[in-house]
């Protein structure tokens, strides 16, 4: 690979999304409320297109004992766990109205459960959660069933709860196991105590253990990185969760805590990904993409390689465009060609179901052209490879007419070796993986028109 010269990362330091979804966050709007969610329930619930897959969950738990200065999720820090019954009892409204639309018994592949910290909840209320989940929902065996973990919350004991109440997947908080970058960013945690708790979760029978990185944290170095990534090879999880943290003070308040000077410049971060990819490569992992790499047998590492691999809120995923219902404070969903967030406040949260109303605030009904240009940006995040015929059968259009502007743009990326542009195909090089996000950005209509972009993380 030809080296990534000073001029090109100067270029590509710019913000921009991380594509989860397209349209972006950013672009919902107010006038799509409970109304517009319920039509679009409702459209599923008769037996849409959509209703024959199976649905995924993400049930948002926002509650944390102690705050991480980098964490950018919408949390409540408190150590009164008295707070989390009555929360529980607004999630079990939340999904009372939606089995009003949807019907009782909608079939579910993938449940994850995120927060903040969804251990902060005692054994008996996530059985309690569970229990209510699998009332209204019917989970079928052998899907994806995963949660988050703060390894500083759990025990051996609590892991073989977890496999008792269904849960086969577990994701650990690492990020890094440097003390220096843990004091830095208040989160410490012995790198013993996440060993311990992955080789008894091997014992208990878990399908899949991921663990959470994040480079570019304060007081990070690419030689500091280095002694992580093979304390992390050493682990040998399943999966590996790499994230570019994203510093965005002005938005994040806990992210004003960390001095920006400690934190390491676009080189040195760009230096991580590639010892990262390196290491983790040599170690045998498949580089899924952007943020994520996986063992050979694992289900993403398969996806990949069937085409089968997506992207939502929650990362990559195994399951090609399913609807996701979103419940909680904040959470995010899609239902058919629909996004949706819950309020952000948990007081709005709450009232709006005590007023007997879905919690939704915002969100957007997605037009053909955002169809068609989500099935162009997600095969370049998730495949690094844009087929040509494949999207002009899907979506009726000439590729190369509809798309000129944008192949002209890709034309000087081709230019800088980060890109190939034939006839039929636009291909990601191994060089641009370490773009990819800027060589998406081109296809987005909405960055095209409007250039703040303060709202983004830096693509690098």
């Amino acid at each position: 690979m030809p080296a990534i010269t000073p001029e090109l990362l100067t270029r590509f330091d710019v913000a921009g999304p991380r594509y989860t979804s397209y349209p972006t966050a950013d672009r919902f709007v107010e006038a799509f409320g409970e109304a517009q969610y319920v039509s679009a329930l409702q459209q599923r619930g008769a037996g849409s297109v959509q209703a024959s897959k199976p649905l995924s969950l993400y049930v948002h738990l926002p509650f944390c004992e102690s705050l991480c200065y980098y964490c950018a999720c919408n949390k409540i820090i408190t150590k009164h766990h008295d707070r989390t019954g009555p929360y529980l009892r607004y999630l079990s409204r939340e999904v009372d109205l939606h089995v009003q639309h949807l019907g009782s018994q909608q079939v579910v592949s993938q449940l994850h459960l995120g927060g903040g910290t969804p251990t902060f909840l005692s054994d008996d209320e996530l059985g309690e959660l569970m229990a209510m989940l699998q009332r209204n929902f019917s989970f079928v065996p052998g899907g994806e069933y995963s949660i988050e973990i703060d390894p500083r919350t759990i025990d051996a004991t609590r892991l073989g709860t977890l496999k008792r109440l269904g849960f086969n997947r577990l994701s650990f908080g690492v990020q890094d196991f440097d003390p220096l970058v843990q004091k830095a960013v208040h989160r410490v945690q012995p790198a013993e105590q996440v060993f311990a708790l992955v080789a008894a979760a091997r014992e208990i029978g878990f399908d899949s253990i991921n663990v959470d990185l994040i480079y570019g944290l304060p007081q990070q170095t690419p030689e500091s990185f280095d002694r992580t990534l093979a304390q992390v090879v050493e682990l040998r999880p399943d999966r590996i969760a790499l994230y570019a943290y994203a510093h965005l003070p002005e938005r994040f308040k806990p992210q004003r805590r960390i001095n920006a000077g400690d934190l390491p410049q676009a080189g040195g971060k760009v230096a991580m990904l590639a010892r990262s990819l390196a290491a983790f490569e040599q170690a045998g992992y498949v580089y899924i993409g952007m943020d994520h790499f996986a063992l050979p047998e694992d289900a993403l590492a398969v996806a990949k390689r069937q085409g089968r691999l997506h992207r939502n809120f929650q990362g990559y995923s195994t399951q090609p465009d399913a609807d996701l219902i979103a419940l909680g404070v904040s959470a995010i969903g899609k239902v058919g060609a629909t996004y949706s967030q819950n309020a952000k406040d948990l007081i709005e949260y709450q009232d709006r179901l005590d007023h007997g109303q879905l919690p939704v605030v915002r969100g957007l009904a997605v037009t053909r052209d955002d169809l068609l240009r989500r099935a162009v940006i997600m095969s370049l995040m998730c495949q690094g490879r844009v087929q040509f015929e494949s999207i002009e059968l899907s979506h009726l259009i000439d590729f190369k007419s509809y798309f000129a502007g944008e192949l002209g743009r890709l034309s000087a990326m081709q230019d800088d070796g980060l890109v190939e542009l034939t006839d039929s195909a636009i291909e990601v090089t191994a060089m641009g993986w370490f773009f990819v996000r800027g060589v998406a950005m081109v296809f987005d209509k909405y960055l095209q028109a409007d250039r703040t972009r303060a709202r983004f993380s830096k693509i690098l």
